[in-house]
Order: structure tokens, then C-alpha cells, then sequence
């Protein structure tokens, strides 16, 4: 996975749908902060072997893998505004 084309990638998405305008770095972090939500939603109350045993249920995994994939997007976009190089 490169970081940098990646990071290319969503500036591109955002800019054809004009949508740098609310890519505001505090409506990011508010985004990325639900979306942290959403994902410990998910773990709230299951025990430590059910929250193990999440690697295994296809369904539960998957919501898993939607969430960390939104709040890695975001974190990338976040990233980008402020011109921080999260490879550094």
C-alpha cells in the first residue's frame, strides 16, 4: 500500500465532487471520531474471546474491516490538509 497515491486518490475524489470546501480539518477529525464510534459499536459488549472470535464471523468481520477502512480514509485525508507525512 502506497500512503502517498493513496492520499492522491481521495484528494481526487474530493475535488471532482467539491467537497474540499467541508474537508476542513475539524469537520475530518469529527468524521474520523464517528467513525471510531462506529467501530467500537461493534466491540462494545462483547467479551474478550467473542471480540478474538471476530476474526472468524465473515459478517461481523466485514462491518470490522468497513470501519477501519473509514477511519484509515480519513486519517489519510486528515493527514494530507495539515501536510503531515504519516510516514515520518
Amino acid at each position: 500500500m502506497n500512503i502517498k497515491e493513496i492520499q492522491k486518490k481521495l484528494q481526487s475524489f474530493a475535488e471532482v465532487r467539491d467537497w474540499d470546501q467541508f474537508h476542513t480539518p475539524k469537520n475530518l477529525v469529527m468524521a474520523l471520531a464517528g467513525e471510531a464510534g462506529e467501530l467500537v459499536e461493534i466491540f462494545q459488549w462483547l467479551t474478550e474471546e467473542q471480540s478474538a472470535a471476530l476474526k472468524e464471523d465473515g459478517e461481523d468481520k466485514q462491518a470490522v474491516e468497513e470501519e477501519v477502512a473509514d477511519i484509515l480514509l480519513y486519517l489519510l485525508r486528515l493527514c494530507d490538509r495539515l501536510e503531515i507525512d504519516v510516514q515520518a
